[in-house]
Protein backbone atom coordinates (compact mmCIF):
# COMPACT_ATOMS: atom_id res chain seq x y z
CA UNK A 1 0.00 0.00 0.00
CA UNK A 2 1.32 3.36 -0.92
CA UNK A 3 1.78 6.26 1.55
CA UNK A 4 -0.33 9.07 0.97
CA UNK A 5 1.06 12.41 0.76
CA UNK A 6 -1.59 15.10 2.65
CA UNK A 7 -0.65 18.28 1.56
CA UNK A 8 -0.52 21.12 3.98
CA UNK A 9 -3.22 23.77 3.21
CA UNK A 10 -1.88 27.03 1.93
CA UNK A 11 -1.58 30.25 4.14
CA UNK A 12 -4.01 32.71 3.12
CA UNK A 13 -3.13 36.27 3.17
CA UNK A 14 -5.79 37.52 5.78
CA UNK A 15 -4.33 34.70 8.16
CA UNK A 16 -1.28 36.99 7.75
CA UNK A 17 -2.51 39.99 8.48
CA UNK A 18 -3.99 38.46 11.89
CA UNK A 19 -0.92 37.01 12.79
CA UNK A 20 0.91 40.51 12.20
CA UNK A 21 -1.50 42.03 14.23
CA UNK A 22 -1.15 39.94 17.31
CA UNK A 23 2.29 40.59 16.99
CA UNK A 24 1.55 44.40 17.16
CA UNK A 25 -0.82 44.06 20.04
CA UNK A 26 1.38 41.51 21.74
CA UNK A 27 3.80 44.20 22.73
CA UNK A 28 3.26 45.89 25.89
CA UNK A 29 5.39 49.11 24.45
CA UNK A 30 2.94 49.44 21.54
CA UNK A 31 -0.03 50.80 23.63
CA UNK A 32 2.21 53.04 25.66
CA UNK A 33 3.54 54.32 22.71
CA UNK A 34 0.57 55.21 20.88
CA UNK A 35 -0.92 56.61 23.93
CA UNK A 36 1.94 58.81 25.13
CA UNK A 37 2.82 59.74 21.54
CA UNK A 38 -0.93 60.92 20.90
CA UNK A 39 -1.33 62.91 23.82
CA UNK A 40 2.19 64.68 23.14
CA UNK A 41 1.19 65.79 19.64
CA UNK A 42 -2.14 66.91 20.65
CA UNK A 43 -1.01 68.67 23.45
CA UNK A 44 1.43 70.69 21.27
CA UNK A 45 -0.90 72.01 19.05
CA UNK A 46 -2.78 72.98 22.75
CA UNK A 47 0.44 75.19 23.46
CA UNK A 48 0.62 76.14 19.87
CA UNK A 49 -3.07 77.77 20.05
CA UNK A 50 -2.69 78.95 23.82
CA UNK A 51 0.69 81.05 21.68
CA UNK A 52 -1.24 82.22 19.48
CA UNK A 53 -4.07 83.45 21.54
CA UNK A 54 -1.70 85.92 23.27
CA UNK A 55 -0.52 87.36 19.93
CA UNK A 56 -4.12 87.84 18.79
CA UNK A 57 -4.46 90.17 21.29
CA UNK A 58 -1.85 92.56 20.07
CA UNK A 59 -3.06 92.04 16.29
CA UNK A 60 -5.16 94.77 14.99
CA UNK A 61 -8.40 93.77 13.33
CA UNK A 62 -6.73 93.53 9.69
CA UNK A 63 -3.83 91.65 10.60
CA UNK A 64 -6.07 89.15 12.63
CA UNK A 65 -8.43 88.62 9.50
CA UNK A 66 -5.77 86.46 7.93
CA UNK A 67 -5.82 83.35 9.25
CA UNK A 68 -4.25 81.01 6.75
CA UNK A 69 -1.46 81.05 9.97
CA UNK A 70 -4.05 79.63 12.02
CA UNK A 71 -4.45 76.74 9.97
CA UNK A 72 -1.07 76.24 10.07
CA UNK A 73 -0.74 75.96 14.04
CA UNK A 74 -3.39 73.84 14.38
CA UNK A 75 -0.41 71.10 13.23
CA UNK A 76 1.97 72.10 15.01
CA UNK A 77 5.70 71.26 13.40
CA UNK A 78 7.08 70.28 16.39
CA UNK A 79 4.80 67.86 17.33
CA UNK A 80 4.35 66.23 13.77
CA UNK A 81 8.26 66.04 14.18
CA UNK A 82 7.87 63.85 16.69
CA UNK A 83 5.21 61.63 15.24
CA UNK A 84 7.56 61.31 12.31
CA UNK A 85 10.03 59.95 14.56
CA UNK A 86 8.01 57.55 16.44
CA UNK A 87 6.06 56.18 13.39
CA UNK A 88 9.43 55.29 11.83
CA UNK A 89 11.00 53.44 14.68
CA UNK A 90 7.55 51.78 15.38
CA UNK A 91 7.89 50.59 11.59
CA UNK A 92 11.06 49.64 11.59
CA UNK A 93 10.38 47.29 14.74
CA UNK A 94 8.05 45.34 13.11
CA UNK A 95 10.77 44.10 10.97
CA UNK A 96 13.96 44.45 13.10
CA UNK A 97 12.43 42.90 15.80
CA UNK A 98 11.93 39.45 14.72
CA UNK A 99 15.61 39.39 13.17
CA UNK A 100 16.89 40.06 16.33
CA UNK A 101 14.57 37.99 18.54
CA UNK A 102 15.05 35.10 15.88
CA UNK A 103 11.49 34.80 15.06
CA UNK A 104 12.24 35.86 11.08
CA UNK A 105 12.86 31.96 10.99
CA UNK A 106 9.82 30.33 12.45
CA UNK A 107 8.49 32.65 10.44
CA UNK A 108 9.94 31.76 7.28
CA UNK A 109 9.54 28.01 7.78
CA UNK A 110 5.62 28.61 8.57
CA UNK A 111 5.01 30.49 5.23
CA UNK A 112 7.84 30.10 2.70
CA UNK A 113 6.68 33.11 0.60
CA UNK A 114 8.46 35.84 2.39
CA UNK A 115 7.14 38.88 0.37
CA UNK A 116 3.65 38.37 1.33
CA UNK A 117 4.77 38.49 5.20
CA UNK A 118 6.20 41.76 3.65
CA UNK A 119 3.36 42.98 2.71
CA UNK A 120 0.94 41.65 5.37
CA UNK A 121 3.17 43.51 7.39
CA UNK A 122 2.83 46.75 5.50
CA UNK A 123 -0.85 46.69 5.45
CA UNK A 124 -1.24 46.08 9.05
CA UNK A 125 1.12 48.87 9.74
CA UNK A 126 -0.61 50.78 7.58
CA UNK A 127 -3.57 50.68 8.37
CA UNK A 128 -2.45 51.24 12.27
CA UNK A 129 -0.68 53.96 11.93
CA UNK A 130 -3.61 55.47 9.56
CA UNK A 131 -5.77 55.32 12.26
CA UNK A 132 -3.46 56.99 14.79
CA UNK A 133 -2.94 59.15 12.41
CA UNK A 134 -6.26 60.24 11.60
CA UNK A 135 -7.22 60.34 15.57
CA UNK A 136 -4.23 62.77 16.44
CA UNK A 137 -5.08 65.01 13.16
CA UNK A 138 -8.73 65.21 14.40
CA UNK A 139 -7.64 65.97 18.03
CA UNK A 140 -5.02 68.48 17.20
CA UNK A 141 -7.42 70.19 14.82
CA UNK A 142 -10.85 70.06 17.43
CA UNK A 143 -8.68 70.98 20.60
CA UNK A 144 -6.63 73.99 18.57
CA UNK A 145 -9.74 75.51 16.91
CA UNK A 146 -12.26 75.42 20.57
CA UNK A 147 -9.19 77.39 22.33
CA UNK A 148 -9.02 80.15 19.05
CA UNK A 149 -12.60 79.88 19.44
CA UNK A 150 -12.63 81.93 22.61
CA UNK A 151 -10.86 84.68 20.37
CA UNK A 152 -13.71 84.41 17.73
CA UNK A 153 -10.58 83.29 15.43
CA UNK A 154 -11.14 79.73 15.00
CA UNK A 155 -11.71 78.39 11.44
CA UNK A 156 -14.65 75.47 10.35
CA UNK A 157 -13.70 72.27 8.58
CA UNK A 158 -14.96 74.13 5.25
CA UNK A 159 -12.11 77.04 5.40
CA UNK A 160 -9.80 76.69 2.56
CA UNK A 161 -7.20 74.51 2.97
CA UNK A 162 -8.09 72.62 6.65
CA UNK A 163 -9.61 69.62 5.20
CA UNK A 164 -6.19 69.17 2.63
CA UNK A 165 -3.77 69.56 5.50
CA UNK A 166 -6.20 67.32 8.10
CA UNK A 167 -6.13 64.53 5.44
CA UNK A 168 -1.68 65.20 4.93
CA UNK A 169 -1.51 65.27 8.03
CA UNK A 170 -3.50 61.82 8.82
CA UNK A 171 -1.46 60.38 6.03
CA UNK A 172 2.22 61.72 7.28
CA UNK A 173 2.16 58.41 10.17
CA UNK A 174 1.51 55.79 7.59
CA UNK A 175 3.90 57.35 5.30
CA UNK A 176 6.70 57.61 7.75
CA UNK A 177 6.12 54.08 9.22
CA UNK A 178 6.22 52.28 6.01
CA UNK A 179 9.34 53.97 5.17
CA UNK A 180 10.67 52.89 8.82
CA UNK A 181 9.32 49.25 7.92
CA UNK A 182 11.34 49.63 3.92
CA UNK A 183 14.39 50.43 6.11
CA UNK A 184 14.13 48.00 8.63
CA UNK A 185 14.29 45.11 5.79
CA UNK A 186 17.29 46.53 4.55
CA UNK A 187 19.49 47.39 7.67
CA UNK A 188 17.94 44.75 9.88
CA UNK A 189 20.00 46.28 13.07
CA UNK A 190 17.90 48.20 14.93
CA UNK A 191 20.42 50.93 16.34
CA UNK A 192 21.63 51.41 12.62
CA UNK A 193 17.89 51.42 11.28
CA UNK A 194 16.81 53.65 14.41
CA UNK A 195 19.46 56.33 13.21
CA UNK A 196 18.57 56.26 9.50
CA UNK A 197 15.30 56.68 9.64
CA UNK A 198 15.53 59.70 12.43
CA UNK A 199 18.29 60.90 9.54
CA UNK A 200 16.07 60.74 6.68
CA UNK A 201 12.88 62.05 8.03
CA UNK A 202 13.94 64.86 10.17
CA UNK A 203 17.46 65.51 9.71
CA UNK A 204 18.52 65.10 6.16
CA UNK A 205 15.60 68.25 4.85
CA UNK A 206 17.21 70.77 6.26
CA UNK A 207 20.26 70.73 4.99
CA UNK A 208 18.71 72.01 1.41
CA UNK A 209 17.75 75.12 0.92
CA UNK A 210 15.16 76.22 -1.23
CA UNK A 211 17.31 78.73 -3.08
CA UNK A 212 19.32 76.71 -5.69
CA UNK A 213 17.30 74.68 -7.78
CA UNK A 214 18.88 71.42 -7.64
CA UNK A 215 18.82 71.67 -3.74
CA UNK A 216 14.64 72.53 -3.51
CA UNK A 217 14.32 69.71 -5.93
CA UNK A 218 15.71 67.41 -3.17
CA UNK A 219 14.26 68.94 -0.30
CA UNK A 220 10.81 69.03 -2.23
CA UNK A 221 11.41 65.48 -2.18
CA UNK A 222 11.87 64.75 1.28
CA UNK A 223 8.17 63.92 3.25
CA UNK A 224 8.38 66.46 5.78
CA UNK A 225 8.57 68.83 3.15
CA UNK A 226 5.70 67.52 1.27
CA UNK A 227 3.60 67.55 4.42
CA UNK A 228 4.59 71.50 5.27
CA UNK A 229 3.36 72.41 1.90
CA UNK A 230 0.04 70.60 2.33
CA UNK A 231 -0.77 71.92 5.65
CA UNK A 232 -0.05 75.48 4.04
CA UNK A 233 -2.97 77.19 2.75
CA UNK A 234 -1.73 80.27 1.39
CA UNK A 235 -0.21 80.44 -2.00
CA UNK A 236 3.92 80.87 -2.41
CA UNK A 237 5.16 84.36 -2.50
CA UNK A 238 5.95 84.96 -6.46
CA UNK A 239 8.58 87.42 -5.54
CA UNK A 240 10.01 84.82 -3.25
CA UNK A 241 13.81 83.76 -4.36
CA UNK A 242 12.80 80.06 -3.20
CA UNK A 243 11.77 77.35 -4.87
CA UNK A 244 8.67 76.33 -3.82
CA UNK A 245 7.04 72.91 -3.61
CA UNK A 246 3.88 71.99 -5.49
CA UNK A 247 0.78 70.38 -4.25
CA UNK A 248 0.41 68.16 -6.50
CA UNK A 249 4.48 67.11 -6.20
CA UNK A 250 3.85 66.90 -2.04
CA UNK A 251 0.95 64.48 -2.31
CA UNK A 252 3.62 62.53 -5.14
CA UNK A 253 6.20 62.00 -2.86
CA UNK A 254 3.33 60.86 -0.35
CA UNK A 255 2.71 58.17 -2.71
CA UNK A 256 6.06 56.97 -3.67
CA UNK A 257 8.29 57.09 -0.77
CA UNK A 258 6.00 54.43 0.93
CA UNK A 259 5.22 52.58 -2.38
CA UNK A 260 9.33 52.40 -3.34
CA UNK A 261 10.19 51.38 0.90
CA UNK A 262 7.46 48.79 0.51
CA UNK A 263 8.64 47.00 -2.84
CA UNK A 264 12.33 47.12 -2.03
CA UNK A 265 11.46 45.32 1.28
CA UNK A 266 10.02 42.87 -0.68
CA UNK A 267 12.46 42.32 -3.09
CA UNK A 268 15.39 42.17 -0.24
CA UNK A 269 13.76 39.43 2.35
CA UNK A 270 12.90 37.27 -0.79
CA UNK A 271 16.88 37.16 -2.13
CA UNK A 272 18.49 37.40 1.33
CA UNK A 273 19.26 34.96 3.51
CA UNK A 274 17.42 34.65 6.75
Amino acid sequence: MSAVTVAEPAVLFRNLLVSEWIKIRSLRSTPWTLALTTLFVIGSAAVAALTEINRLRTMSPAARADQGFLVFDAFPAAGYMTLMLVAGSVGALTVVSEYSSGLIRTTTVAVPARGAVVLAKAVVTAALWTAVGTVISTGCFLVSQAILNGQQAGVPLTHPGVLRALVASSLLAPVCALIGLGLGALIRHSATTMVTSAFTLVMLPPIFSQSARWSAAVSHAMPVTAWKRLVQNWAPDPHSLAYSATVPGSWAVYALWPLIAVVLAVLVVRHRDV
